[in-house]
């Protein structure tokens, strides 16, 4: 069966940088405390960036990354949580700003880990053959979608975008993706209102249905965890990260993250994490990595992609 391979990758982060002392004023809170909460000290609001915007610029660093042609582009998905535009879609505007001729256009929601069933769409058309490379984004301004008070989300958001390109590979693929309906209104966001988190619940279910999700995914491939590179997770919340990678029983270091200095980007989070990935440079042909989605929906999801 036809898979694929990523063979670009880019991001973007606006303009406007934002300190743990941002939250001082307005929450009476520090940098240690926000520090030992997410393991954030910085992360990134736009300034007059459009989401459109932040999602081409990335795509346009995807295409320049993977050294194709735009035209070379047979499909365009977007992630989003944030998007207060229903039509045209995102994808559409990508479509439009990088004057790519014919390609199928795609708009999903599917919580913060929509990127992973982005992901997975693209590969099923791939794999029956009905386009060639795709461009998968990431991208959300949440900066936007909570009040600057708000203890339970507010210093732990951030806005950016992340895209990669995949083609056509006969490298490995699986992918495990769950969806939990019933249990969605413990993180739940309404446009135009603010993002609602139950935090304690949310930490136990990203935890625990994370952990199952990467072990069915490995025995579904016969493939050991000592098999795997790295993975990348959704960037939730550091102390999230490393209960998953402490129930798994691997290093943190296997964790590829960047919460520290980008925060948590919903949609984003795993495509400007890959970007990280592929500047450690230590990657090799053949190398197996995870990358690992979970949040809003409830939606947990998880792709073993081989380099």
């Amino acid at each position: 069966m036809n898979n694929i391979k990523i063979i670009g990758n880019g991001y973007y982060l606006p303009k406007r940088k934002i300190e743990n002392s941002y939250f001082f004023n307005k929450m009476n809170i520090n940098d240690e405390y926000i520090y030992k909460r997410s393991g954030i000290k910085t992360r990134y609001f736009v300034k007059d960036e459009t989401i459109e915007e932040m999602a081409i610029i990335a795509s346009r660093k995807a295409i320049e990354n993977a050294k194709i042609n735009e035209n070379d582009i047979d499909m365009i998905i977007v992630a989003t949580t944030s998007s207060d535009k229903m039509m045209p879609g995102i994808s559409y505007k990508i479509q439009k700003e990088l004057k790519i001729n014919e390609c199928i256009c795609l708009d999903i929601l599917a919580g913060c880990g929509g990127f992973i069933n982005a992901l997975d769409i693209a590969r099923n058309y791939i794999s029956l053959n009905k386009i060639k490379k795709a461009i998968i984004v990431g991208v959300d301004i949440l900066s936007k979608c909570f009040k600057e008070n708000d203890l339970s989300v507010g210093f732990i958001l951030s806005d950016g975008a992340g895209a990669i390109i995949v083609e056509n590979s006969e490298k490995e693929y699986y992918s495990y993706i769950i969806s939990d309906g019933k249990n969605g209104d413990i993180l739940t966001y309404i446009s135009g209102e603010d993002i609602y988190m139950d935090g304690t619940k949310v930490y136990k279910y990203a935890v625990k249905e994370t952990v199952e999700n990467i072990r069915k995914l490995l025995k579904n491939a016969n493939i050991e965890l000592n098999e795997i590179k790295y993975i990348v997770p959704h960037q939730s919340n550091a102390k999230i990260m490393n209960a998953i990678a402490n129930r798994l029983g691997i290093e943190t270091d296997k964790m590829i993250s960047n919460i520290e200095n980008v925060g948590n980007t919903f949609c984003a989070s795993i495509p400007i994490a890959i970007n990280k990935l592929f500047e450690k440079k230590d990657l090799k042909s053949g190398d197996r990595i995870i990358l690992l989605g979970y949040g809003g929906g409830l939606n947990t999801g998880s792709i073993l992609l081989e380099i």
